[in-house]
């Protein structure tokens, strides 16, 4: 039924985004037409990539509940190694491919995805997974209860993550009119930070999993102990990598650019992208927790506070009106980080959470 509603919600999005590429391209804020039409070019070609990475997260979110991430590693590794071969190849014409320029990062892009689902759908097509789909008469027919208990549980899900783009878009929007080399510097700390990411990222995943087996078994008390687990390792190696953004901001930058002034600004900046580390690692697994027992409306309820109200707010105050720049900028993705902390550990030590998965699974019954 995941694929069923995948696959007809991926040919949604390839007509509304075809038909309304320019005006998507034009919310990102570009004005240059240069600059749209290349945007153009890479969306639509991209747009074919869209119905094999919905199909694959639905492979992908399968093998996790069931504690199989070690093969979501490998085709995702896979496709992220032909995206990068076929990029080399189709943007500037070499080993005998045509240069295709920005149309061919977007096909190579949207190949590596292919190349990842066709590896999901072999495996878990095997049955001797604890899982598998298995293609009989009527598998593609709608199964009313069941879509029901996917759209309870993952709509909330789905509208964190619009809310979560939504709020990106209106605080990217304001970094932009601080200049070339200012937004130059936010994409680099960004990136830098999302490494970072990556570590409270990887323990939300597993505690997601382990949390929804344990309430599964009907033991609330391992759910919390692998919850508690989860923080505790995802803390330290926040801490870490906090360490290092303090000690080694310059050269980390450096490896993106060799104006100073972007070096400079870009250290500063990841003083600020350190502090957030403990907060962002904390709010990110215990999240994480709270999605594994069902409980995905309190996460996405706080995602749309904190993302569309108090980042692009305070963000906006300091920077349009007191005039900090960058700085006001990141500020106010400190203030976001801690509030959302604040209020997940809130929701997560009330314990409802704990009852959230119950309740699907007696809907589903029903």
């Amino acid at each position: 039924q995941g694929v069923l509603l995948n696959m007809m919600s991926g040919i949604v999005i390839i007509i509304l985004g075809y038909l309304f590429t320019r005006p998507l391209v034009g919310l990102m804020g570009a004005t240059d037409p240069q600059t749209v039409d290349a945007a153009v070019i890479y969306f639509r070609w991209g747009l074919f990539g869209i119905i094999p990475i919905a199909l694959t997260s639905v492979f992908t979110s399968t093998f996790r509940a069931i504690g199989n991430s070690r093969i979501t590693l490998i085709y995702n590794t896979i496709a992220n190694i032909v995206n990068v071969f076929l990029n080399y190849c189709l943007i500037g014409g070499h080993l005998g491919f045509p240069r295709l320029e920005i149309a061919g990062a977007a096909i190579a892009t949207a190949t590596g995805q292919t190349v990842a689902f066709i590896i999901a759908l072999i495996v878990i097509t095997r049955k001797t997974n604890f899982v598998y789909l298995h293609f009989t008469k009527g598998f593609f027919k709608p199964n009313g209860p069941i879509l029901q208990d996917i759209v309870h549980i993952g709509l909330p899900a789905a509208g964190e993550q619009l809310i979560m783009r939504a709020g990106m878009l209106m605080f990217t929007r304001i970094v932009t009119s601080l200049g070339t080399n200012v937004y130059a510097t936010h994409n680099i700390c960004m990136n830098i930070q999302s490494l970072s990411f990556m570590n409270g990222q990887a323990f939300a995943v597993s505690s997601t999993s382990l949390v929804g087996q344990s309430l599964g078994k009907k033991r609330p008390d391992m759910a919390q102990a692998y919850s508690k687990r989860c923080q505790n390792i995802g803390f330290v190696i926040a801490m870490l990598f906090a360490g290092v953004m303090v000690i080694f901001g310059k050269p980390l930058v450096s490896l993106y650019t060799d104006v100073q002034e972007i070096i400079v600004l870009g250290a500063q900046i990841l003083l600020m992208v350190a502090v957030m580390q403990p907060f962002q690692a904390s709010q990110l697994i215990l999240a994480g927790s709270m999605r594994g027992a069902g409980d995905t409306k309190a996460v996405a309820y706080i995602s749309a506070f904190t993302m569309l109200v108090v980042r692009p707010v305070i963000a906006y105050i300091l920077v349009k009106i007191v005039g900090m720049g960058l700085h006001g900028a990141w500020i106010a993705m400190m203030c976001d980080q801690g509030v959302r902390t604040l209020l997940v550990f809130m929701r997560y030590h009330s314990g409802k959470w704990k009852t959230s998965f119950h309740s699907a699974s007696e809907r589903a019954q029903a």
